[in-house]
């Protein structure tokens, strides 16, 4: 990473980390998505892993990630819980691109998961059940990466307005990349439809985000775009970007 800093000799890694990524901040934070995605490819090689939902979002940034590197690394977390139409884009996409996406799946299947736990953990501790499914298999996901490049945008949630372009995740030790956080919902559209992107159905059905079967339902007018997530309870955010949300 070609960033010249000062620190002095006490200078401690948290404070080093708070340097390099303000500075990068201040390069990028008005840098294109493109150009976001460039230099994080070029600066991290192999080491960098994209991850993706199948939510449009998604689709775009890696839609822009394939067309720079072809090669780049590409995983999604299978919950057990996607919805059909999630299943039948997965494979729509894997032959839009003509590849096969790095698929990784929790510790347990959802039956034993509930022979554990019992049934409709989802439910009953919706936060456990995301622990398990989600944030323990994005570890997996990340461990021999450097660097994770997500699709969250500022206008998505007030939890994620003020998401930086590039951060450090010290939960995975890796460089967080954000290059979606300006885009607006109309202009990810837009992109998807000129680009003739292969996208989920159930967009079309009142859905603008889309998780977990039992824990999504569609939004009504005026709601936020994630206000369909885990319906009835407190809960914001799956765990997978909790650096976003104050303890």
């Amino acid at each position: 990473m070609a960033v010249a800093l000062k620190a002095g000799p006490g200078a401690g890694f948290m404070e080093w980390t708070y340097l390099v990524f303000s500075r990068l901040n201040s390069r990028y934070e008005q840098g294109t998505a493109e150009s976001i995605l460039s230099w994080a490819i070029d600066t991290f090689g192999t080491g960098l892993a994209i991850g993706t939902s199948f939510g449009a979002s998604g689709l775009v940034l890696m839609d822009m990630a394939l067309k720079i590197q072809p090669d780049v690394d590409i995983f999604y977390i299978d919950t057990g819980y996607f919805f059909p139409e999630t299943q039948t884009l997965v494979e729509r996409i894997q032959d839009h691109y003509q590849r096969n996406l790095r698929r990784i799946l929790p510790e347990q299947t959802v039956a034993q998961q509930a022979e554990e736990y019992g049934p409709a953990l989802y439910q009953r501790d919706p936060d456990l059940c995301c622990q398990l499914r989600k944030v323990m298999p994005l570890r997996v996901a990340l461990q021999d990466s450097t660097a994770w490049a997500t699709a969250i945008r500022r206008d998505q949630t007030k939890t994620r307005s003020s998401t930086p372009a590039i951060t450090w995740n010290e939960r995975h030790n890796v460089v967080k990349i954000s290059p979606l956080i300006h885009w607006r919902e109309d202009e990810i559209w837009q992109y998807v439809h000129s680009h003739k992107l292969p996208y989920n159905q159930l967009h079309d059905q009142g859905f603008p985000s889309i998780g977990c079967a039992p824990c999504t339902r569609p939004v009504r007018p005026g709601e936020e775009l994630r206000a369909g997530r885990w319906q009835g309870k407190s809960k914001i955010e799956c765990g997978l970007h909790v650096d976003l949300v104050s303890a």
